[in-house]
């Protein structure tokens, strides 16, 4: 693991990091969080009858459009190409909750993995903003990096605790 903070130059101000001359590779980034809400509002949205519409797939779609535009809101964050994401959504019963998953993938000389979280942060956002209607006490947690893969570090995969 690094030590240093690569975004901060050596007078301790912030910094765009230049990978100019690192090679291109494929990289990979998986992402997870949920949000967590009143049975009602889940049967909702696994009913559809919210009168805002199909929350899911305004959350899927949201949480694409994020992870193209996470250079616009994350100051350090390179502009890179992005060759693929992939939203899924897993509704949880039992514990009330969505629960989402984002992979984006790129070739580059920088990784994804902040496009990959915030499509998460994102589409856990866009689910609140339907759903606050009538469940304004929902929780968006544990947005998490889940995986990485590519570039110098090499792999990165969670260890979940059960």
């Amino acid at each position: 693991m690094q030590e240093e903070l690569t975004h901060i130059d050596q007078n301790g101000r912030p910094r765009m990091v230049d990978v100019g001359d690192k090679a291109d590779t494929k990289r990979v980034a998986v992402a997870a969080g949920s949000i967590y809400m009143e049975p009602a509002t889940l049967l909702r949205i696994k009913d559809g009858t919210l009168i805002k519409g199909d929350v899911l797939s305004v959350a899927q779609t949201a949480g694409i459009m994020a992870a193209k535009n996470t250079s616009a809101t994350i100051p350090m964050c390179h502009n890179i190409f992005i060759t693929g994401v992939e939203m899924d959504f897993s509704i949880d019963e039992e514990a009330s909750a969505v629960h989402i998953t984002a992979s984006a993938s790129t070739i580059g000389k920088t990784g994804i993995e902040m496009e990959s979280l915030n499509a998460v942060a994102v589409a856990a956002l866009t689910i609140y903003d339907m759903c606050k209607a009538i469940d304004r006490g929902m929780i968006i947690t544990d947005i998490r990096l889940m995986r990485k893969e590519g570039g110098k570090s090499g792999v990165f995969e969670r260890q979940e605790v059960k």
